[in-house]
């Protein structure tokens, strides 16, 4: 209960702080929509030469591209730690975050929040629906708490990596291009992983999990009976991601030094 009042607290501030600055905030909204809308005309572009790709439909791969938009929306609302290592290492204001008597990963969660990419997630289901349409996909009463598990399950496998690359920063404060490299190799899981060779399958999978964000879960809407296991396994694979990540988090800050040192 103590931390879901501090949470609205920081959110309510936030939101104060947005409206007072509201043509900032529409032109932050805007860019992320025009950026989402590329990565579809890239989809579309491609089907004009080709109708499947490793058996998979247009309307497929762009119904996993709306999924794969709904966990992203929410990972990027709140996990905004790309410039952890800079600001909160190297500039110190990790010394300020461990004076105050809640989790240090809670602070900054709640400090980097930018609760505008949650328009993500409308524009995801958007996506979602107008592919469903055209693949005419029938839904049961219980699939809207399985797309929530999985979704949460997405989330979790996003913000767990991104959480345990940021707590490298703990035992090397020199400043690497790791960040955005993993971003970039996010952006695999948001198309089918067949469609990639065994290795980079494996990685996708097991190592760093961005399959588990869009194709496996989206398989199961999808009616991919022979990914349901894998569907299936998202809220576990998200769930032990993140716990794992928190742990060498909290390890990461017994090794802090500090500013001074």
């Amino acid at each position: 209960m103590k931390y879901t009042a501090i949470f609205f607290q920081y959110a309510a501030q936030y939101l104060k702080t947005r409206f007072t600055y509201r043509v900032d905030t529409v032109i932050e909204i805007i860019s992320d929509l025009l950026s989402q809308t590329v990565n579809f005309i890239f989809i579309l572009l491609v089907f004009n030469h080709t109708s499947f790709i490793s058996g998979w439909s247009r309307d497929e791969i762009i119904f996993i591209y709306g999924f794969f938009l709904v966990p992203f929306a929410i990972f990027g609302a709140f996990f905004n730690i790309w410039d952890f290592n800079e600001r909160y290492i190297v500039k110190g204001e990790m010394d300020r975050i461990l004076t105050r008597p809640i989790h240090s990963l809670f602070q900054i969660v709640l400090e980097r929040m930018e609760l505008e990419s949650l328009f993500g997630v409308i524009t995801g289901i958007g996506v979602m629906f107008y592919a469903g349409s055209r693949l005419g996909l029938s839904f049961s009463w219980y699939d809207p708490f399985i797309f929530v598990a999985m979704v949460l399950g997405g989330t979790l496998v996003y913000s767990g990596i991104f959480v345990l690359i940021a707590s490298i920063s703990f035992w090397s404060d020199s400043p690497t291009s790791i960040m955005p490299m993993i971003y970039n190799i996010g952006n695999y899981g948001r198309y089918p992983v067949d469609i990639y060779n065994h290795v980079i399958r494996f990685v996708l999978t097991w190592i760093l999990p961005f399959a588990f964000v869009g194709v496996y879960p989206a398989a199961y809407f999808l009616g991919r009976e022979d990914w349901y296991v894998y569907a299936f396994m998202t809220p576990i694979v998200g769930s032990s991601f993140f716990m794992l990540s928190v742990i060498m988090w909290n390890i990461g800050v017994t090794k802090y030094r500090g500013a001074g040192n």
